[in-house]
């Protein structure tokens, strides 16, 4: 009993895999903590140029001058 507690002790074949979900799950934590931080600023930013291209208007005319 003692050594097949030591054997499963030392055994590590499994170990791979339970790193590469944490990584994944940090990497996706990641990602949506940067999105909740960048999405303020795209807000804001496209309430600017919304704005800025609403209350801007141009009008181009020709003109027919004898030449």
């Amino acid at each position: 009993m003692l050594n097949a507690i030591k054997t499963f002790r030392a055994d590590e074949t499994g170990a791979v895999t339970v790193d590469w979900v944490v990584l994944t799950a940090a990497l996706v934590g990641l990602g949506l903590a940067v999105m909740s931080v960048v999405r303020g600023g795209i807000d804001d930013l496209t309430g600017d140029i919304n704005n800025k291209l609403t209350e801007n208007h141009t009008e181009f005319t020709l003109s027919s001058s004898g030449g």
